[in-house]
């Protein structure tokens, strides 16, 4: 069984820009900052795009970008301080 289409219309702008309908972004799970890839079709009037998903990192490789939130060097003296906090004396 087909599932009806309903046919949408963008247009390029000066720019080369294309809008994307709001109906397929939110069907699709586009937010911005979305990669999409392109290919020409088998002929002229086709194009595929394929959205384009960032593995989800698991294990030591994820906390490298938390880690760089510690990026700038401390002294022992910070680290100390910060480690007290809430110690009482």
């Amino acid at each position: 069984m087909m599932s009806c289409m309903k046919t949408l219309v963008t247009k390029v702008t000066e720019r080369g820009q294309v809008s994307i309908p709001a109906s397929i972004r939110e069907a699709m799970q586009m937010t911005p900052g979305t990669s999409l890839l392109w290919n020409q079709g088998q002929d002229r009037y086709t194009c595929v795009i394929t959205i384009v998903r960032k593995p989800v990192r698991k294990g030591a490789r994820a906390m490298l970008g938390y880690a760089a939130t510690y990026s700038k060097p401390r002294t022992t003296a910070e680290w100390m301080k910060e480690l007290r906090e809430g110690e009482e004396p």
